[in-house]
């Protein structure tokens, strides 16, 4: 006797309902196909902008810095652009590179730049120490 009778016959609807409802859940679990997800239009996620608790500060170069496109990069991502631009030179001016200078205006008078250039200077002249 087939299999289908049996559930039928032995108490029924009950189980058939039950083991219906466990093969579509099972089936639904499956993992989606690449031609599925292909036809599937995409949506961009959208670009939220930047916060920043930071005062407004000038980004453009002081006239004792070198150009933006000859300074070094370095990775300070999370930080203010004047704490980078502060380590930057901090940074270069231990190494004693070309790129090294120190804008006095701002050291004087911008927090985050004297604390990037402090910090900058502090580590790399460690680090030059060191080798």
């Amino acid at each position: 006797m087939p299999a289908k009778y049996i559930i039928l016959n032995e108490g029924g609807t009950m189980r058939a309902i039950a083991a219906i409802l466990l093969v579509t859940t099972i089936l639904g679990c499956t993992p989606t196909t690449t031609s599925q997800k292909e036809s599937q239009p995409a949506s961009p996620p959208s670009p939220t902008p930047p916060t920043s608790t930071a005062p407004p500060t000038s980004t453009a170069p002081s006239p004792s810095s070198p150009p933006q496109s000859t300074r070094p990069v370095y990775n300070l991502s999370g930080y203010s652009p004047s704490f980078k631009d502060g380590y930057i030179d901090g940074c270069e001016t231990a190494k004693k590179t070309a790129n090294g200078a120190k804008d006095e205006q701002r050291f004087a008078g911008d927090k985050q730049y004297r604390l990037g250039w402090n910090d900058g200077f502090s580590l790399c002249a460690r680090n030059r120490a060191e080798k």
